[in-house]
């Protein structure tokens, strides 16, 4: 093939050669299996140059997803729990996993329902985000759990969301007619003073009262 992806058809491999010469490009191999192989008449050098940024930028693109870590302390501040949690959510929303892990320190380790009081708050604090893969449990001196990305709490979170900012509407407020103040009530019509039981005056066709 020449630089242009043209068939040249079946050429001995000195007279490929010499095209590739006149060219002053490389002969290069594509297809060693093929019957007979394949050459392409390239720019050898631009041609690795060009696999080489299309790799990298293949890598960049590619998520690499794995085990993140967040450390705490039992006696943690509540600045720094939320700073930790918030980066937790974080790691979580990008599809990774998060070993949260409680570091106890002198006789810290005797009192572990503190580590699991702040493992609670942390699985309460990213629910709808993430779903608690492994369960906490103790680890020499440290307590860790380990949460996984979970899509379908997610989807649960966003419908709660839009039905919390769309709520359905309430009972219909009570209309003037219906409280009887309107122009077309009872109240307003002829027969006012029957409904109250008070008596009715009949007016006078001639205008004039006797």
């Amino acid at each position: 093939m020449d630089p242009d992806g043209q068939q040249l058809g079946i050429k001995p491999l000195p007279e490929a050669l010499a095209i590739a010469r006149q060219l002053d490009l490389d002969l290069v191999e594509v297809a060693p299996l093929a019957n007979p192989p394949v050459c392409r008449i390239m720019d050898y050098g631009k041609f690795k140059f060009d696999a080489a940024q299309k790799a990298r930028e293949s890598r960049r693109k590619t998520v690499s997803v794995g085990i993140k870590e967040m450390k705490y302390r039992p006696k943690i501040g509540p600045g720094d729990f939320d700073t930790k949690t918030r980066q937790v959510r974080k790691f979580l929303n990008d599809g990774h996993k998060v070993k949260v892990t409680i570091m106890f320190r002198g006789r810290e380790v005797f009192h572990p329902e503190l580590g699991k009081k702040i493992l609670d708050r942390v699985a309460e604090h990213v629910d709808g985000t993430a779903r608690v893969e492994s369960e906490p449990r103790l680890d020499g001196r440290n307590m860790v759990m380990v949460l996984a990305p979970d899509k379908r709490a997610k989807q649960s979170a966003a419908a709660r969301a839009a039905h919390d900012d769309h709520p359905d509407a309430g009972p219909a407020t009570r209309t003037q007619n219906e409280t009887g103040l309107g122009a077309g009530s009872p109240a307003a019509g002829p027969g006012a003073a029957e409904a109250s039981g008070a008596p009715a005056v009949a007016a006078d066709p001639a205008g004039e009262g006797r």
